[in-house]
């Protein structure tokens, strides 16, 4: 019953040296701080995936584009994704038309002010995914490092006794593969949700670029 009780896992943790304690807190910090970055991540992409298909079913019902325009600015629409790119490029094209500028130009001028937009999109939708990625490939070698040490310091323990038995070296080695368990524990969320978010962020690119292609058109021909 001693040994169970030893062998219980906040015992373990209680009962880790200071090193391979620090390797646990830096562990469960970082896991923390994923799943607060996961929940966040996944709001903002249902979010952003919504607005795209709003977007897309009134820009392409819409046949009139000032009115459109002036529905982003009325708050009708949701100034989000898609709308944001649309308004900077139909902005640009409003400027340059008035100008009486060579088509040419205006279209160049478009596209740079859409690509723009297009960027700080992406950049938005990219926050905290490197966070995760950091997580998920460093985790388990933090880990390592922990149960590395716990281990050395358990046989370190044994260098005394005459005769050492699994009773002795049990607690130690145990205590030590629980840093481990933890990097883990931190790392498998965090790759699961990085590749599942950049997989979700690679697919709302894509519709940003095709709906940028598709409006220039549009505007070529209006022009």
């Amino acid at each position: 019953m001693n040994v169970v009780n030893d062998l219980s896992f906040l015992s373990l943790i209680t009962g880790a040296t200071i090193p391979v304690q620090l390797v646990m807190l830096i562990l469960l910090a970082a896991s923390g701080f994923s799943w607060w970055y996961i929940f966040i991540k996944v709001s903002v992409l249902k979010s952003a995936e919504l607005a795209v298909d709003e977007f897309e079913n009134t820009f392409w019902t819409s046949g009139d584009l000032n009115k459109l325009h002036d529905s982003i600015h009325s708050g009708r629409v949701k100034n989000q994704g898609l709308a944001t790119i649309f308004e900077a490029g139909y902005k640009e094209f409003n400027r340059h038309k008035t100008s009486k500028s060579d088509m040419s130009d205006v279209i160049e001028g478009v596209r740079r002010a859409m690509r723009a937009t297009y960027n700080r999109e992406l950049d938005f939708l990219d926050a905290h995914l490197p966070f995760l990625a950091s997580v998920g490939s460093v985790s388990p070698y933090i880990g390592l490092f922990g149960t590395v040490w716990g281990i050395m310091n358990a046989f370190r323990g044994l260098a005394n006794v005459a005769q050492a038995t699994l009773t002795q070296v049990a607690p130690g080695i145990a205590e030590a593969l629980i840093a481990t368990a933890i990097g883990l524990f931190a790392a498998i969320p965090a790759v699961i949700a990085y590749n599942r978010f950049a997989t979700s962020v690679d697919r709302l690119s894509v519709r940003y670029e095709s709906f940028m292609e598709e409006f220039v058109n549009i505007l070529q021909r209006k022009g």
